[in-house]
């Protein structure tokens, strides 16, 4: 069917045209101070969207293969954290993540009858530890491209306010496992910059200059070309469209940083819902929270999608709060048929201005970053923590007056919903680590204080 002449026989309307047609409709009220919202990053949302706005052809690189569902592990026991893997993988699970707590952990027992082949491994790890990753590699053997080594030095030091060891042992490190010949080993963790409150433009700008402080050390030693996949870890929030288009504008932001090095690494992407918004009190409201999180992150073009347990942020990892997570993926690849079209956000005019716009406010602010000195100096002098910071306190305002409404706890709150008894650890963040080599970022839900005001009273 030629769908350039389905229509020969309407007039094309200019945006110039609806735009009047609108404002003779407003009777006077000024159309961009009526209909046009600005969103917390300065986005300009216009109430209609037309091709002579944006052009006929997205800049944003495609996705070639479908999405898969991931699991997150914590490994305390290598014969128990099998055991979970297997079931996981036969309850739907497509890719595993392994949060490694020990060296002491057998790597032959963790792996034991899973399928390398089909099922891509993430290695999560609390320590620095080139023997540690040859154990791996020695295991693992030919299925070496479908295991990740989430590897990042600075995530460790965003997060922590200190190094495994000190800057020039754990870049040396860092070093010999490049050299041990894996291509996926780097990862920038840029979760935490979304869960301490960043706004969307200092997230992409940050986890820009986060990759670029690599990038600019392995070309500096002149093995950049042993990179082939580079892995970001992306928090996924609730505004449902402006997510999507997270995911998109970092991909072109990619684009742009290798061209600089005139490489051709992968980018892979990763994701996982905010906690920043899960609350405490009618906890049941999280499911919808993360489905729509999900959902923005299979639309946005993960690679492989992780969700949150309900009940995370204050229970123990239990077998109903995992089994519902799973599901929740499940609904959307098996029952919504997410997975059989690639891309489904192409052609959204919305959806690609809002990417462009993002993508270009996320450059100038990742300019300005490098002006600065680059990630680590501007981590260092607290300049990050600092922008992090004013983002945060302003959601924080928007929240403490109910401008930004969590239900069940800031508007809507079920009096009766005790939670006292109920809490397996403290579910808020702790104070600032004293002597520690920079501030670490601190991630911090909006309802925290509220909550804490809440328990108080029962």
């Amino acid at each position: 069917m030629n769908t350039k002449t389905m229509f020969k026989e309407f007039s094309e309307t200019s945006s110039k045209e609806w735009t009047s047609i609108i404002e003779g409709n407003l009777k006077g009220a000024s159309f961009e101070e009526t209909l046009v919202w600005k969103s917390a990053e300065g986005i300009q949302v216009a109430p209609f969207y037309h091709k002579d706005l944006i052009g006929a052809e997205t800049r944003t690189p495609l996705q070639t293969e479908t999405w898969k569902i991931g699991q997150l592990i914590s490994v305390i026991d290598a014969v128990s954290a099998n055991k979970q893997a297997i079931n996981f993988l036969n309850s739907g699970a497509e890719n595993l993540s392994f949060y490694i707590t020990s060296e002491e952990i057998n790597i032959s027992i963790l792996l034991y009858e899973i399928d390398l082949d089909k099922t891509s491994i993430y290695f999560n790890l609390p320590f620095l530890s080139s023997n540690y990753i040859k154990d791996i590699i020695n295991f693992v053997g030919t299925s070496i491209n479908n295991v990740f080594f989430n590897i990042s030095v600075l995530s460790n030091l965003a997060k922590t306010g200190n190094w495994y060891t000190s800057k020039e042992t754990d870049f040396k490190i860092l070093d010999e496992i490049v050299d041990l010949g894996v291509s996926n080993v780097l990862m920038v963790n840029a979760a935490p910059y979304q869960n301490a409150g960043a706004n969307m433009v200092e997230q992409l700008a940050i986890s820009i200059a986060h990759a670029n402080e690599y990038l600019s050390f392995f070309d500096t030693r002149e093995s950049l070309e042993k990179i082939k996949t580079v892995t970001i870890k992306v928090a996924i929030g609730t505004n449902y469209f402006f997510e999507i288009a997270k995911l998109r504008a970092l991909r072109i932001l990619w684009n742009v940083l290798q061209e600089g090095y005139n490489t051709t690494m992968q980018l892979h992407i990763i994701t996982e819902p905010t906690k920043r918004n899960k609350t405490l009190y009618d906890y049941n409201v999280n499911m919808l929270r993360t489905t729509t999180e999900a959902m923005s992150a299979v639309l946005g073009g993960a690679n492989t999608v992780f969700n949150m347990p309900y009940d995370a942020i204050f229970h123990n990892s239990n077998d109903f709060g995992d089994r519902i997570a799973l599901n929740q993926l499940l609904l959307l690849k098996e029952e919504s048929s997410l997975d059989k079209v690639n891309n489904p956000a192409d052609g959204s005019y919305y959806i690609e201005n809002i990417t462009n716009q993002l993508a270009e406010k996320a450059l100038e602010l990742f300019k300005e970053i490098e002006k600065g000195g680059g990630f680590l100096e501007s981590l260092q002098k607290g300049e990050l923590q600092k922008l992090i910071s004013n983002s945060s306190l302003k959601e924080q305002e928007k929240f403490n007056t109910n401008e930004e409404v969590l239900v069940g706890t800031n508007k809507y709150r079920n009096l009766m919903d005790k939670m006292k008894q109920n809490l397996d650890f403290e579910p808020f963040a702790s104070d600032i680590l004293k002597n520690t080599e920079v501030e670490p970022i601190v991630e911090r839900r909006l309802a925290e204080k509220l909550e804490q005001e809440i328990l108080k009273d029962e």
